[in-house]
């Protein structure tokens, strides 16, 4: 992706698809491919609509501890890109499954086009290349290659093998000493930020595998809608473009009220308005962190909402949910595991594109859990998606699944133990870089960046 706005979505062949993969009476699977099949699935899988307690009603809250989630989600890093160092340079951190080292220097590599290894290397600044690497649905299984992760740089460029550490990201770093992360977590389609953002607000792509948008409201409908049914307090707060517009059919002119510039954040949560549920979204031109832009201005905005959450009045009953829409097509060494399809829609695939399914997650990215009630220095080995955290909001208010996916999610309760708050008193956290000294690299690469007005 390069500019996060909406395009139209190519309905080209999705009416047959759909029709082929929920077994219509009128149209045989035999010759379709595996992708094109109804999806078996094995039995005990709770479904769509169902709720996290059975019996209790629909909206009954549980986890008294948590009465804010706010989730913010970045743009284009996988968890060695911008993590994988973070074993060898945060103390207490050793198990964290990133980068292996030799010399001091990471022995990861990906072979070039000629078979030539490319190891991960440190950027020479906190800038990025424009439209490198690739992170679309050929370049991602390629990079994938049948659980070898070793297509990188055949997909996209040696680029992708560089990354960041504590020298670039100290903010992000320091979080990662005191608050629990997950080296398991997982995007949720090998693709780029338009499927990956939709499952988290409906638990599914409605076929659709790069950044193009389907015309018709997802089936199960999205997240907000039983916020809605339930009276539960909800907003999206957004700095150029609220990416819930990447789902067809969330905004509608009840909803205006909800969806507000992200200025009015900080005095929302100053006063006690912290709502419910909040989710964030960052500026797609500057501040997401994905290319070209400079990370230290994603950096930036992060500690702004952090410091913001931790020095409220509603700190003690919040969760933050920090994590990465996907890998931005950037070098990850955990192969991928098989996921639960969330529906019988299959991809809308040209005849250009890999042939796949939904059935495995994409590559890992970032996940941090930022609250009183997060365990200290805990590591999830849990395998998580970004439906995850909509099943973690489910559970919270006995809301109803909206896909097989979001049903069956772990909910991500390992990060957290209620007994006690561990972080009622926050951490002291690093600063944010200053921008001059990181531009200062940028321009010396020959990068100049997007800059905020």
């Amino acid at each position: 992706m390069h500019t996060l706005s909406p395009e139209p979505g190519s309905v080209t062949r999705r009416t047959l698809l759909r029709a082929a993969a929920g077994g219509a009476a009128l149209i045989t699977t035999r010759g379709l491919p595996a992708w094109a099949r109804p999806v078996a699935r094995p039995a005990g899988l709770r479904g769509p609509g169902s709720v996290p307690f059975p019996g209790r009603p629909e909206g009954t809250p549980s986890m008294p501890q948590i009465e804010h989630i706010v989730v913010l989600m970045m743009e284009n890093h996988s968890f060695d890109n911008l993590l994988g160092m973070v074993p060898h340079q945060v103390p207490g951190r050793a198990n964290v499954d990133g980068f292996r080292l030799k010399h001091g220097r990471p022995v990861n590599a990906n072979p070039d086009s000629v078979g030539h290894l490319v190891r991960a290397q440190h950027a020479a600044s906190p800038c990025q290349l424009t439209g490198e690497p690739s992170q679309s649905w050929n370049a991602s299984h390629q990079a994938y290659d049948n659980g070898r992760n070793d297509g990188f740089v055949k997909a996209s460029a040696p680029v992708a093998m560089r990354y960041w550490d504590k020298r670039d990201v100290p903010f992000i770093y320091s979080l990662t000493e005191y608050f629990p992360l997950g080296d398991r977590h997982f995007s949720s389609v090998l693709g780029q930020t338009f499927p990956n953002r939709s499952y988290f607000f409906a638990a599914t792509s409605q076929g659709t595998i790069n950044d193009t948008i389907s015309p018709t409201p997802p089936p199960g409908g999205s997240i907000f809608d039983p916020l809605d049914a339930h009276n539960i307090d909800w907003a999206v707060y957004y700095q150029d473009y609220p990416s819930i517009l990447v789902v067809t059919g969330i905004t509608t002119p009840a909803r205006a009220l909800r969806i507000r510039t992200f200025d009015r954040f900080s005095a929302d949560v100053a006063a006690g308005r912290l709502p419910q549920f909040t989710f964030i979204d960052p500026n797609y031109s500057t501040t997401s962190e994905e290319n070209p832009q400079d990370i230290q201005l994603g950096e930036r905005f992060i500690a702004q909402v952090v410091r913001t959450l931790i020095q409220a009045r509603t700190w003690k009953h919040t969760v933050l949910f920090l994590t990465y829409d996907e890998h931005g097509g950037y070098y990850d060494h955990v192969p991928p595991p098989p996921a639960i399809a969330p529906d019988s829609i299959p991809p809308a695939l040209s005849t250009e594109d890999v042939p796949a399914a939904f059935d495995r997650y994409g590559f890992r990215v970032p996940m941090i859990v930022i609250s009183p009630w997060a365990k200290p220095r805990y590591i999830s080995r849990v395998v998580h998606d970004h439906t995850s955290i909509t099943a973690f909001v489910e559970r919270k208010w006995n809301l109803p699944a909206m896909t097989f996916r979001d049903a069956n999610a772990h909910p991500m309760l390992d990060y957290f133990d209620f007994r006690k708050p561990a972080f009622l008193t926050p951490p002291k956290l690093a600063k944010a870089p200053a921008l001059g000294p990181g531009l200062a690299e940028c321009h010396a690469a020959g990068l100049n960046p997007p800059l905020p007005d």
